[in-house]
């Protein structure tokens, strides 16, 4: 059983002589309860490929779909979340404020889960602290817990250890795996190794193509 699918979706930005072209026929999917990390360097389209998952963009050709439906059509965290790579907390929320946004709705009482994910990812000391007062590793965690909080069934996440140390970077993979576990496809766009070594696949990409 798929949830995500992009089907060969090709990709660019500008026109005419500016034209560059990011993604070339790439198709992957991603089903529930799987962690897939997506690997390649700097530039190969695994933040495009974040985009375009997380319904951000819609491809110029092919399809991204959740469960048979557009992503760029779902505009509901329980059923997309996602974690960029600039993290996209609201300044001015403390740090509990930006994890229960996505609940605020009133379909879901966050507190327990917040709770769990505050301990799980070393944020709940500073929880009533404002966003804008923690560091960026700290940041990034917080954006991690939002995107859990209501167990949604995709969550993309865009380089999400990037500015963590290596105890932190435990908790994170730790969280993402839970996740999986718990029923959500999980994408993940990392260089870092440790993401691959909990992932049930890794996905290569160069040059905008997916290689085996």
């Amino acid at each position: 059983m798929t949830a995500l699918e992009l089907s060969a979706v090709r990709h660019g930005y500008g026109a005419g002589t500016g034209r560059v072209e990011v993604l070339h026929d790439v198709s992957l999917t991603v089903a529930p309860g799987e962690l897939l990390a997506l690997a390649g360097p700097s530039g190969s389209g695994k933040s495009t490929v974040c985009h375009l998952a997380a319904g951000i963009e819609r491809p110029e050709r092919g399809t991204a779909t959740l469960d048979g439906a557009p992503t760029s059509d779902i505009a509901d965290w329980a059923r997309i979340a996602v974690v960029p790579q600039q993290h996209g907390l609201l300044a001015g929320l403390s740090v509990h404020d930006n994890v229960a946004l996505p609940a605020l709705r009133g379909r879901d009482d966050p507190a327990a889960t917040f709770a769990r994910l505050a301990e799980a990812l070393d944020v709940a000391a500073f929880a009533r602290r404002g966003v804008t007062e923690t560091s960026l590793g700290e940041q990034q965690r917080v954006a991690v817990a939002r995107a859990l909080v209501l167990a949604p069934r995709l969550v993309v996440l865009d380089e999400p250890t990037g500015h963590q140390d290596d105890d932190h970077v435990t908790q994170v993979t730790g969280v993402l795996a839970d996740a999986a576990r718990a029923g959500s496809a999980v994408l993940v766009a990392s260089h870092d190794q440790r993401i691959w070594e909990v992932a049930h696949r890794v996905v290569r990409l160069d040059e905008g193509r997916v290689r085996s």
